[in-house]
């Protein structure tokens, strides 16, 4: 199998790490094979890939999308990242919570959450890029974030004045998208 992948204290959020082939020129990693994704839990479908580059202290999201249902298998390319997801379905037994990991170029991993997690990351290195496999094609009309400060999440962010986006410095709060109609497109369902 070319990955392992770890649960997390969210079961559907998690983490692949895809095996690597070192030798003495450096090291060779297949990132992507869905044949191998379906029996681990992984998407097989992806519409869309998107790369962002960050400078040192960037904090991009909290993001989400309900139509069509966005979610993101992410790596960090160059330089280091400090990922996050928060579970924002309506009704879920872990919402609110969210799970964090730390990504390296060096040491590749895939950090899946599907579309019903709010998504973002903090650049920890001069430079930071961040590829994103998407399930769904990006619709302005029907996306939105929570304040990546939020005291109802809780993150501690691994920096003490990020730079934000002015969309993202006027994010709204979870609660306030648990109080939008669109929030019941997210509700959680107990598994069968």
């Amino acid at each position: 199998m070319p990955f392992t992948v770890e649960p997390t204290a969210i079961p559907e959020v998690l983490i692949a790490r895809p095996r690597r082939f070192p030798d003495d020129r450096g090291w060779f990693a297949e990132i992507v094979q869905v044949d191998s994704f379906a029996p681990l839990g992984l998407p097989t479908r992806f519409v869309q890939v998107n790369q962002s580059r960050s400078s040192l202290g960037v904090v991009r999201g909290l993001h989400f999308q309900w139509e069509p249902p966005q979610g993101k298998l992410m790596r960090v390319v160059t330089g280091r990242a400090f990922m996050v997801a928060v579970d924002i379905r309506p009704g879920s037994p872990t919402l609110g919570r969210h799970v964090a990991v730390e990504a390296s170029a060096d040491e590749p991993l895939l950090f899946w959450a599907p579309a019903s997690f709010a998504r973002g990351f903090c650049a920890l290195s001069d430079v930071t890029e961040v590829e994103y496999f998407c399930t769904g094609t990006y619709n302005a009309a029907a996306e939105s974030g929570i304040r990546f400060d939020d005291p109802d999440v809780g993150i501690r962010w691994p920096v003490a004045e990020p730079l934000l986006s002015p969309k993202d410095a006027a994010a709204g709060s979870l609660a306030g998208w648990l109080a939008r109609p669109e929030s019941a497109r997210f509700a959680w369902r107990a598994p069968a």
